[in-house]
């Protein structure tokens, strides 16, 4: 992962840092800004802050619970303070160069690109912590830097589907489209019945952008070294054919009206009750995402009553494959790094694991083999009959660093301000630049 964009005015809104540093014998509060503030003092009493974005955390509250047993267990207070998607990425920056970040901080994954925020330079390695090893490899990877660990990460694997509403598709006798050409077809013919085919929503600035490169198969296909080629620069971003090709494809089903009248100002927050009314076909997202909605709206049986199948725009069948996520970590400048060390590994304990995957609906799977999935045996023999390949934001430098903005690009070409092509160009030039300015030898 992945992330907002702004449809007219965004109002931020920071939490004011609440820091409980009781100092014994005396009456003061160590309040001393968003590090934590005040001494250490080894537990009870201590306040961590707890800096996210909104999709950071798990809409269920489940983290939140968590940390109420961590203080109930220890006296340690967590003070989550979260912040809108689409300025967190910049704001934990300029947090970081100044000295201001919160005590524990959830970032994306992966770390190693040279494109992330390098928090191996800002946070505490934790590679001497047990709870390291029993991570999955690729997740562990994700949140390390020169095979030191500097995070703690939970889900697993991320898969983008669309799912769909078999009742629909059942009334109008619809097949599961494969090309772009019969996405159309079954988009129109929803459309044709009074349904709205597919929920979008640009508010949240990272969900429309998923096509673009969840879809690195048809990357792949073409050429299995591509990756490393963009990442040595012996390859153009705009020679990539499938993404002018899939942006055009967004461009003429918005057009077209399949994306319906509002997806300009939807949210994904609305997303479950949209998808519960019956009123949409087809949204993409993870497969947990129908716990969620199940979970929200018990009547509407999202489990049994949403399918499944792989985004065909630019004809794709691979599906996408992300083995990162949001992460977190302990900021190096903070007074209270053991504290927070002591709340890793309370929720890496088996059984607070259990709890976060029991209490996160949207998910199916965590990133620790110890765990047992939620996959129903019909949902793992159909992932597992898919070609897989890894999505094009971990593995390409300068993608995931601009997907915020991609969305606000593709916001511009449905409101007519940018074509197709110049969103490609756009998206081209912006990592040539970022790529000099990071000094990368392959722009040199």
């Amino acid at each position: 992962m992945k992330n907002n964009v702004m449809k007219k005015v965004f109002c931020l809104s920071m939490a004011a840092v609440l820091t409980a540093g009781l100092l014994a014998g005396c009456g003061s509060d160590g309040s001393d800004g968003d590090g934590g503030g005040g001494e250490a003092s080894g537990g009870k009493g201590v306040t961590l802050t707890f800096g996210s974005h909104q999709s950071g955390l798990p809409t269920s509250g489940i983290v939140q619970d968590l940390a109420k047993e961590f203080e109930e267990e220890t006296g340690i207070k967590v003070d989550f303070q979260i912040s809108p998607d689409a300025q967190w990425r910049d704001l934990i920056k300029v947090k970081l160069d100044s000295g201001e970040a919160s005590d524990i901080i959830c970032v994306d994954t992966p770390i190693g690109l040279a494109s992330s925020i390098h928090m191996d330079q800002y946070c505490v390695e934790l590679t001497d912590q047990d709870w390291t090893s029993r991570m999955e490899d690729s997740a562990r990877s994700a949140v390390s830097a020169n095979d030191k660990v500097y995070g703690i990460t939970f889900p697993g694997a991320k898969m983008y589907f669309y799912l769909y509403n078999k009742q629909i598709f059942d009334e109008l006798k619809l097949d599961i489209p494969t090309t772009y050409d019969e996405l159309k077809d079954i988009c129109q013919k929803m459309l044709d019945a009074g349904y709205t085919p597919i929920y979008e929503a640009t508010t949240n600035g990272w969900h429309q952008v998923l096509p673009l490169f969840e879809t690195g198969g048809l990357w792949l296909e073409d050429d299995p070294d591509i990756y490393d080629k963009l990442n040595a620069n012996e390859v153009d971003l705009e020679s990539i054919p499938h993404l002018l090709t899939i942006i055009e494809q967004l461009d003429e089903c918005a057009k077209a009206g399949y994306f319906g009248a509002d997806y300009l100002s939807n949210t994904m927050e609305n997303a479950k009750g949209a998808m519960a009314s019956g009123e949409y076909g087809m949204i993409i997202n993870e497969m947990g995402f129908r716990g969620e909605v199940e979970a929200d709206y018990p009547d509407f049986k999202a489990t049994e009553e949403m399918g499944a199948f792989v985004m065909p725009w630019g004809d794709n069948q691979v599906i996408g494959v992300n083995p990162a996520s949001n992460a977190y970590f302990i900021n190096k400048e903070s007074k209270y790094t053991e504290e927070a060390k002591q709340f890793f590994e309370f929720l890496a304990r088996p059984e607070n694991l259990e709890k976060r995957l029991a209490g996160q609906p949207e998910l199916n799977a965590l990133c620790w083999p110890e765990v047992d999935t939620k996959y129903t045996e019909e949902d793992q023999a159909f992932i597992d009959s898919l070609e897989k390949a890894n999505v094009v934001q971990t593995s390409v430098n300068y993608i995931d660093s601009q997907w915020m903005d991609v969305g606000k690009d593709l916001e511009a070409m449905y409101t007519g301000a940018m074509t197709p092509k110049d969103v490609v160009d756009t998206i081209a030039k912006r990592r040539n630049e970022q790529a000099k300015l990071q000094r990368d030898p392959g722009w040199e």
